[in-house]
């Protein structure tokens, strides 16, 4: 027991989803007579949804507030301590104490703890090119970037946006673009959009960007982002052309916020993000623990840790987070890494291993794709979904499933989810009772025809 007058100190480093997700089940857990919970934050803004940026970009979210879960005055008025515009530069783990940075005065203080959270989240990819720092250059984190880029875009004097990036912010933002009534070029990498998909199934994403009006670039490299005289953004270039641009949006995608976990000798793993034990501590540490943005987790499917960002995992690892803290007992089992997003009405969704997933950690597969309808084919709305199964060669064990479709086609990959997670065969699946009526699905449903599919490829292989 600590001598903070006769209770713990819990001291939480982040105030976004998984930061303040563990500050809350925390203090439900114990009242602040038994923990003082002091919480910091280098931003404005607590408990924001990063997700629902593009969203509030494009129009279809009218303010900035509509995207704040629970203000910082809400989080003090349950007892938390919450410090906003304090940066912590340093955790000294033997000495258990953290030096915070006021951002606006430059002030500097030690803070001492019990019991210690790390949810420092992720940064921006931001590319080592001449001219990223450029005016009218932005990236897409936190609620400061977007009201940022959403006053650029409102002082353009031009109509021209390249967006540098396909994964799911660059795809995102370039919708929310167009809506905004710019032409929009995407300058990506890979070989399609979305590189979280097969390219198989990133192509039909690729067609309907372009049905959009979006001009696609794919397998560029930006070498740098030119400037005219006023030091404003004028274009990007790629090795082999230039795109004339008034705002460039970076949507490259995030690493883990982990340079003050290295800096304290906390173990990271290959991708660079905290590795923590199953009840989220990081390993090798009695009273720390982290979880969101800034650590890795075990897929469950290839039996290795990964990186996945994802605002789900961040709010699940502060209630995990919470609960030991506040002396319960809860753990995180894994993700299967599902995800979903959309462009214009086109649905996308993912879960479980891509081909190159599967290759890489040595496992065999079978790969079906087929093609069905959301609903009864005679049914009005009924509109096409293309699914894509992977199964295990030998044992038939689902491996993975992406879905491109329109209504109702994202929401369909929650139920290979549940069977990831189960680990069903093709068997199994091919078996599950699933709801079914004219307006909803077809009397097969997509998912079950894949399955059957893949099924019958199983018992030829």
């Amino acid at each position: 027991m600590s001598t903070h007058q006769g209770r713990e100190r819990l001291v939480v480093v982040g105030g976004d989803a998984a930061g303040m997700s563990a500050a809350s089940q925390a203090r439900r857990l114990k009242g602040p007579e038994d923990l003082e919970i002091v919480a910091f934050e280098r931003g404005h803004f607590t408990s924001f949804s990063a997700c629902g940026i593009p969203y509030w970009v494009g129009g279809a979210v009218s303010g900035r507030d509509e995207l704040i879960a629970r203000t910082p005055e809400e989080h003090r008025g349950r007892g938390i301590d919450l410090r906003l515009r304090t940066e912590v530069t340093e955790i000294d783990v033997a000495g258990q104490r953290v030096r915070a940075r006021d951002v606006d005065s430059g002030a500097e203080s030690w803070t001492s703890y019990d019991k210690l959270v790390i949810a420092t989240g992720a940064r921006p990819v931001r590319p080592e090119l001449p001219g990223a720092d450029a005016s009218g250059v932005h990236g897409v984190q936190t609620l400061d970037d977007g009201q940022a880029l959403i006053d650029t875009l409102a002082g353009a004097e031009g109509r021209r946006a390249v967006v540098v990036g396909a994964g799911y912010i660059g795809v995102e933002m370039a919708e929310a673009l167009i809506d905004r009534g710019f032409e929009v070029t995407v300058v990506n990498r890979g070989e399609e959009p979305m590189s979280t998909l097969d390219p198989d199934m990133g192509r039909l994403v690729h067609r309907a960007m372009e049905g959009l009006g979006i001009t696609m670039v794919n397998g560029a490299e930006v070498t740098k982002i030119l400037t005219g005289e006023d030091g404003r953004v004028r274009a990007v270039a790629t090795q082999h052309a230039e795109y004339p641009a008034d705002v460039v949006v970076l949507g490259i995608g995030v690493r883990p916020e982990t340079a003050l976990a290295r800096a304290a000798g906390l173990p990271l793993g290959a991708h660079g993000g905290l590795l923590t034990d199953l009840a989220l501590r990081v390993r090798g540490q009695e009273n720390i623990w982290a979880g969101g943005d800034c650590v890795e987790v075990l897929n469950l499917v290839s039996g290795q840790e990964q990186y996945v960002p994802l605002g789900t995992h961040a709010n699940k690892h502060g209630q995990v987070i919470g609960t030991n803290a506040g002396g319960g007992y809860a753990t995180f089992p894994g993700v299967v890494g599902t995800a979903v997003s959309k462009v214009c009405d086109l649905e996308i969704a993912r879960t479980g291993l891509r081909e190159k997933d599967a290759r890489r950690v040595g496992l065999e597969f079978e790969a079906v794709t087929i093609e069905s309808t959301s609903r009864a084919g005679y049914y009005p709305g009924a509109s096409p979904m293309t699914v894509k199964m992977l199964a295990e060669r030998r044992t038939g064990r689902l491996l993975g499933v992406q879905i491109v479709g329109r209504e109702g086609a994202a929401k369909r990959v929650d139920i290979a989810a549940v069977a990831l997670t189960a680990r069903l065969t093709m068997e199994q699946m091919t078996a599950l009772d699933l709801g079914y009526a004219p307006p909803f699905s077809p009397v097969w449903d997509p998912v079950l025809v894949a399955a059957r599919k893949a099924a019958q490829r199983v018992r030829g292989s």
